[in-house]
């Protein structure tokens, strides 16, 4: 599919359209394929990347581009690259069935492969086969949110399999030195992240530390 903008007639290919209502009317915005997941699991980080033109269309099909009174309005802003953010986070991928049942599975695999690097049998602290995790992700009938990144879904599914079955995050074991001046502001930072202190000294005012992190 190509499309031209009205403004400047730059053409458009291989043009992925990310969809959102919003007070009332239809927004969209024009992305390279496979770029939108990217941005939205994190993995790609410059929006240049994802978007194939600044530029808030109501239908990037036909080149209608959005009008600012609609655009302040209904985000309250004109900023077109702020607007195309919302929309990225919050706007629905437009893709054929076939295209979003791939992806669907991939973001499936994804947050199974990412549990299972994160957690283990609390028994035999040993880790689980991601298989096993897509086993039990289907029995809890989870569904994939697309719009979510896969490391968010991942912390969501450890919280559902617990009830179900053994796991837990698994641990890091961390040994740090630190200068007596920071000693107090870094131990407090790392507290919410510590599940077992196997030691802690002052010795010669500074902060020695030996603790398992969860990962």
């Amino acid at each position: 599919m190509s499309i031209f903008t009205p403004t400047n007639q730059i053409r458009l290919t291989n043009v992925a359209m990310v969809r959102i209502k919003k007070g009332g009317k239809r927004f969209e915005i024009a992305c390279y394929k496979n770029k939108v997941v990217s941005w939205r699991s994190g993995t790609e980080k410059d929006i240049d990347e994802v978007l194939q033109t600044h530029t808030v269309f109501v239908n990037v099909s036909k080149g209608q581009v959005a009008k600012r009174e609609d655009l302040l309005h209904s985000f309250g802003t004109d900023d077109q690259t702020d607007i195309c953010r919302q929309i990225l986070a919050k706007g629905e991928l437009q893709v054929s069935e076939k295209e979003r049942h791939v992806q669907l599975e991939s973001m499936f695999r994804d947050i199974a492969t990412t549990v299972a690097d994160k957690c283990v049998n609390p028994e035999t602290r040993r880790p689980y086969p991601v298989g096993m995790i897509e086993r039990a992700m289907k029995d809890v009938h989870y569904s994939v949110k697309p719009t979510r990144s896969t490391k968010q879904q991942a912390l969501e599914v450890i919280r559902l399999l617990k009830e179900t079955m053994q796991i837990e995050r698994a641990h890091m074991r961390l040994s740090l030195t630190v200068p007596k001046k920071f000693g107090k502001g870094t131990r407090e930072r790392l507290t919410p992240h510590i599940a077992v202190v196997e030691r802690e000294s002052w010795d010669s005012g500074d902060l020695e530390m030996g603790r398992n992190l969860w990962l």
